[in-house]
């Protein structure tokens, strides 16, 4: 991971590859941002100008690579779009510092070292400079031919990132502007590498192939990151799921030669007012079982894991941050395979809970594991449960492929993880659960059936979960379908393949219930 420094040396005389300062796109033309004084001297106060004729606007996310004044110890000014400037006495927002930072440190891949001279107003600017250099900065080439390390999941190393045939990322960045004697900048810094390395981790499981990221292998990756950081967990084979009853677990991942586990991971805190719970959807390939997807539709099903991975990144996160509440995190996995032991529509699953679900869809598969997840997590009556999984296409449909949709049994609970998902800059929206969809999940053979009606597909899947969350919980459903994995070009500090989302919504969540703050 790119290394991080605070520096309060000046940008001309700093050894480096490229100085990077940010340009905000003002209503007559681009501006140079604060932070970059310094560099905007040497350039006679005429840099604004030099970069308009290069045609740089301020856009979001616009690199601009120039030659740097003569006296400069760096070769290179990259100049990074803000996007639009703000109000005389407002400043940048995190995310417009995250998403410049991000740019720039992908447009820098193969540098040793960058200085970042852009706006530090106070501790949390760093903080987000921190998260996009980190967050820009990944790359996935573990399996390239000139890789270092390409045992995949299954040798416990995991995908490292950047060790093949591409250029390496950036190795450092210095801050300019920064306190390092500060401990607010301290901290701000710490939490940053905290959350992003355990964040490009997620990124990493997301992006590892099916053949060497299955249930077992997951499970073996969460015992080595729990065994490193103080977590708890157990691990339920297909023995123990079905000495206790997880048949919607063991429906989903009968198809396959990998047998489904069910991961729990268990952070605590002596300090801990609060509980959380985190369920995540584990799904390490989805082929749609006998209900098979057509083609076109399975080739990057290797993220239907997205949610279990978030969910165990953020457990690791809280423990390494040392948060005063108790966090645990329950990763439903299952590869989901069509065979002749396979699942099929019209089977009837008993669950964990005792409800009996007609399978009508196969496909429908990941609400069936989180359901024994979420009534799981519900016997140790925790304050606030939280499911995050890639789960409906008519999500995406709804909200495209950058946002993810908030459903909830309370309304201010609803809000409340809405307003920290925007708060870090994950984009999500707040969603109804409309009381008249559900009639269409009865079955006239079980309890209940895992399909209801077509249109509202999306807010049937989180009234279906809603069946699964103990009485008196307050309870959230991410369905992080559409930003989970991006199948599109890189912007910002997202990367193409797996983003990581909903890991920086739970973090925030969980220190907000550390401070007795959570909604």
């Amino acid at each position: 991971m790119t290394a991080l420094t605070l520096s309060t040396a000046a940008a001309p005389g700093l050894r480096a590859d490229a100085i990077v300062i940010g340009v905000a796109k003002g209503s007559n033309g681009p501006s140079v941002a604060p932070g970059a004084e310094a560099v905007d001297k040497a350039y006679d106060g005429r840099l604004a100008g030099v970069l308009e004729t290069l045609g740089a606007s301020g856009a979001e996310g616009e690199v601009t690579k120039l030659p740097a004044p003569s006296g400069f110890k760096a070769p290179v000014v990259v100049a990074v779009g803000l996007g639009a400037e703000p109000d005389k006495d407002a400043g940048f927002d995190g995310e417009a510092l995250r998403r410049a930072a991000g740019a720039a440190a992908r447009a820098l891949a193969g540098a040793k070292k960058a200085a970042f001279a852009l706006p530090l107003a106070e501790a949390a600017d760093a903080g987000a400079v921190a998260e996009g250099v980190l967050l820009g900065a990944y790359a996935f080439d573990a399996y390239k031919e000139s890789a270092k390390e390409t045992k995949g999941a299954k040798g416990a190393k995991g995908a490292k990132g950047a060790k093949g045939n591409g250029k390496a990322p950036l190795a450092e960045a210095a801050l300019l502007g920064g306190k390092p004697r500060d401990k607010a900048y301290k901290a701000a810094i710490e939490r940053a590498a905290a959350v992003s390395e355990e964040l490009n981790r997620a990124r990493d499981l997301v992006n590892t192939p099916p053949n060497d990221l299955d249930p077992e292998a997951f499970a073996a990756v969460a015992q080595t990151a729990a065994k490193e950081h103080g977590i708890k967990v157990q691990v339920l084979d297909e023995k123990a799921l079905t000495k206790g009853g997880y048949g919607g677990i063991l429906g989903v991942g009968a198809g396959s030669a990998s047998g489904p586990r069910l991961v729990k991971l268990s952070y605590t805190s002596p300090k801990a007012k609060k509980s959380l719970a985190f369920v995540g959807k584990g799904i390490t390939y989805d082929s749609g079982g006998i209900s098979l997807k057509p083609a076109g539709h399975n080739e990057t099903m290797k993220c239907d894991m997205a949610g279990a991975a978030a969910v165990f990144a953020a457990v690791v996160a809280a423990a390494r941050l040392g948060l005063e509440v108790n966090v645990t995190g329950w990763l439903a996995l299952a590869e989901n395979m069509p065979s002749g032991s396979a699942t099929r529509p019209g089977d009837v699953l008993r669950m964990y809970s005792g409800k009996t679900v007609e399978v009508l869809n196969t496909d429908a598969e990941g609400r069936l594991v989180l359901a024994d997840a979420l009534w799981a997590a519900s016997q140790e009556k925790p304050d606030a449960i939280i499911d995050v999984a890639t789960l409906t296409g008519a999500m995406m449909l709804a909200l495209g492929s950058r946002t993810y949709g908030v459903m909830a049994n309370d309304d201010a609970f609803r809000s409340a993880v809405y307003e920290a998902a925007e708060e870090v800059g994950e984009p999500a929206w707040p969603m109804p659960m409309p009381e008249h969809l559900r009639k269409g999940l009865d079955s006239a053979t079980a309890d209940m059936a895992n399909m209801g009606e077509r249109m509202g597909g999306g807010l049937v899947a989180g009234l279906f979960l809603r069946e699964f969350v103990g009485e008196g919980i307050a309870w959230a459903h991410l369905d992080i379908a559409g930003p989970a994995f991006n199948e599109g070009a890189p912007f910002g500090y997202t990367p193409k393949g797996g983003t990581g989302t909903a890991v920086r919504t739970l973090v925030r969540v969980a220190e907000l219930a550390a401070a007795g703050e959570l909604g």
